[in-house]
């Protein structure tokens, strides 16, 4: 980033291509579904890019909102078709009920986390899904790291808030990897057994 002084003695910031740095982020596709039975991202397809061009992409779900209340989940590719890869991953949720009566918690959620399992969940990961109102929504971010290599599983960590069911903010962290050491080529964002609605953004990090 480069800094101009002009003639009034002030100062403005001018960015180039070739002068952003090893971290920043790259907004490579946002996608805005409604009522769509599925958000997907699939490298090659419609300027998706997922591969070794960055080691870590960014996932935003902005404002994710399932038909009917259940809970967010997702699942990778090595095919561009099938979305069964299995993960093994540990989660938990930090809990606060909305009229601060009944949940103000700190839990491991033994009920959510998988051992070599498909379709591991995002939120709402301690209790039984999203309150069904027309503002209960969910926005968080997953990073996931190297997907297109071919010697390491692919480790990824997520933390997602929520409206929950009763109502309150569910604050919740999964971390786990996807166990293939097969190229990961996409990635698709869902509700369990529901349509979704909302928006997902894909970023890539740069090298250095």
């Amino acid at each position: 980033m480069a800094l101009v002084k002009y003639n009034n003695n002030s100062i403005s910031a001018v960015t180039s291509a070739a002068s952003i740095p090893s971290g920043a982020m790259t907004l490579i596709k946002t996608v805005t579904a409604s009522n769509a039975s599925n958000i997907t991202f699939i490298h090659g397809t419609s300027d998706v890019v997922f591969d070794s061009t960055y080691p870590i992409y960014v996932i935003k779900l902005i404002n994710c909102k399932p038909a009917s209340g259940a809970n967010l989940k997702w699942n990778t590719t090595t095919d561009g078709s099938n979305f069964n890869v299995v993960v093994t991953n540990t989660t938990f949720v930090a809990e606060h009920s909305e009229d601060d009566s009944s949940v103000a918690r700190l839990t491991y959620s033994a009920g959510y986390h998988d051992a070599q399992a498909a379709d591991p969940y995002l939120a709402i990961i301690n209790k039984g899904g999203y309150d069904t109102g027309a503002d209960a929504s969910g926005s968080g971010e997953i990073k996931i790291f190297s997907p297109s290599s071919t010697t390491f599983v692919k480790h990824y960590m997520s933390r997602i808030n929520g409206m929950s069911e009763y109502p309150g903010s569910s604050d919740c962290y999964t971390a786990g990897y996807f166990n293939t050491t097969s190229a990961l080529t996409g990635f698709r964002i869902e509700a369990l057994a529901q349509n979704i609605t909302g928006t997902v953004k894909l970023y890539g990090i740069k090298d250095s």
